[in-house]
């Protein structure tokens, strides 16, 4: 996960983290990044093959910016929080439909 000069967060996954790193630091990947250097590397995981790696990826895309920074900071108590509120608001607007 990146932290944009916008303090905006990209997620990806990548099989060679350094190259693509420098990529984005560079702006050659073009996209999201490109026009928000520079990134900062905020947090990343190993994963044992690439489908788990892009099962995390779409789940992280979709949580909030509080639970991006409780991850990144290791709150994982916070995370938890956060987790239910989102969960609970989720179920709020899907009764409203």
């Amino acid at each position: 996960m990146l932290r944009c000069s916008d303090q905006s967060y990209y997620v990806g996954h990548t099989d060679d983290l350094e190259s693509r790193l420098a990529e984005h630091e560079t702006g050659a990947t073009g996209g999201y990044t490109a026009t928000r250097r520079p990134v900062q590397l905020v947090w990343f995981e190993e994963f044992p093959t690439r489908e788990e790696a892009k099962v995390v990826e779409a789940q992280l895309k979709k949580w909030s910016r509080r639970m991006k920074e409780a991850l990144i900071a290791g709150r994982i108590e916070e995370l938890r929080l956060a987790a239910r509120k989102d969960w609970a608001s989720y179920r709020q607007r899907r009764a409203l439909r």
